[in-house]
């Protein structure tokens, strides 16, 4: 048995068995794995580069100043995927960037006034930083706000409720960068939510109260009783030791398939060296070949095996899912 010491709360952790995760089929254990058929898709998520202004200490998809595995996304990327969400019926669904550092993107504000043009949802997540804070930015959302109002979403990524964790994860100065950025949005009327992190060592009731203290201050239009306006996401670590997901899990832990997210989101990204975009099952799994589905949506309907520890600690155990 491998046991590690976590650097940031000194708990001791069990290491991932060298057996678990392995084949797409059976666990470790020899039992069934669990599957989650798709269902319909009511996510998109578009990944907009890989590019971000900061470097966070544990960024899960490795974004970075210097970060280019994912070029990034450009409209002519986008839109066959918008034409294939009308072609097979889904109506009108979120869409959703996330990277990366979305307002790095040249195309971000035409990519977002892409899906809001065809009535769908757009949840952004961004940290709220100086990309978004450029003036041609600003105006760009100013004008998106003025013409769709609340169908624009932006999800702002708070690590903590106070200065010296989430500075401690994205670096110093972060967290007065963020703040500001959430002035703005405020004062101009824009839905803001926020996601914050897990990793403290404290329950979800005190995390929470230090939120709400926060937003009080702020003076902003947030209910953190509300799940979708304050989330708080499970931490992902690919070395720690999380249990297999098998078939029978879904009756023991009283969960269905169906409120996992890859039974009704996917994720568009645009490898680097790619000849066009490719649709991945969903937005945790990018460094994994198995879970990417093709070029197109009617081919990446797939049910998805849960072969990888995310599925398990992200999903199913921790309740999360990505979307708003």
């Amino acid at each position: 048995m491998n046991i590690i010491s976590d650097p940031k709360t000194g708990e001791c952790q069990l290491v991932l068995g060298p057996k678990k995760f392995k084949d797409p089929d059976v666990t470790a254990q020899g039992d069934k794995r669990a599957i989650v058929p798709f269902k319909t898709l009511k996510t998109l998520w578009f990944f907009t580069g890989s590019l971000c202004n900061i470097e966070c200490l544990n960024c899960y998809i490795d974004s970075s100043p210097t970060a280019d595995h994912f070029v990034y996304l450009t409209p002519d990327d986008m839109e066959p995927y918008l034409d294939e969400i009308e072609t097979l019926g889904y109506g009108q669904i979120e869409i959703a960037f996330t990277g990366g550092e979305p307002y790095m993107n040249p195309h971000i504000i035409r990519l977002s006034e892409m899906a809001l043009e065809r009535g769908h949802s757009l949840l952004v997540l961004t940290n709220a930083m100086r990309p978004m804070m450029r003036p041609r930015v600003q105006a760009g959302l100013l004008d998106l706000k003025n013409r769709f109002g609340d169908n624009m979403t932006l999800r702002i990524s708070l690590d903590h409720h106070a200065e010296t964790g989430h500075d401690h994860e994205r670096g110093p100065g972060s967290f007065a960068a963020a703040l500001k950025g959430i002035d703005w949005l405020s004062e101009n009327g824009f839905s803001v939510n926020i996601a914050g992190r897990t990793i403290w060592n404290e329950s979800e009731a005190h995390s929470r109260r230090g939120y709400a203290d926060l937003i009080k201050r702020g003076g902003w239009a947030l209910d953190t009783n509300d799940t979708k306006q304050l989330v708080l996401f499970p931490e992902m670590d690919e070395m720690v030791d999380v249990p297999e997901i098998t078939t029978a899990c879904w009756g023991i832990l009283g969960v269905s398939p169906e409120d996992i997210m890859c039974s009704n989101a996917r994720m568009v990204v645009r490898r680097k060296g790619a000849g066009r975009a490719t649709v991945l099952a969903c937005t945790l799994l990018w460094d994994d070949d198995q879970f990417e589905l093709g070029a197109t949506l009617t081919g990446a309907r797939a049910p998805i095996k849960l072969n990888h520890p995310h599925c398990a600690k992200f999903c199913v155990l921790g309740g999360a899912s990505c979307s708003a």
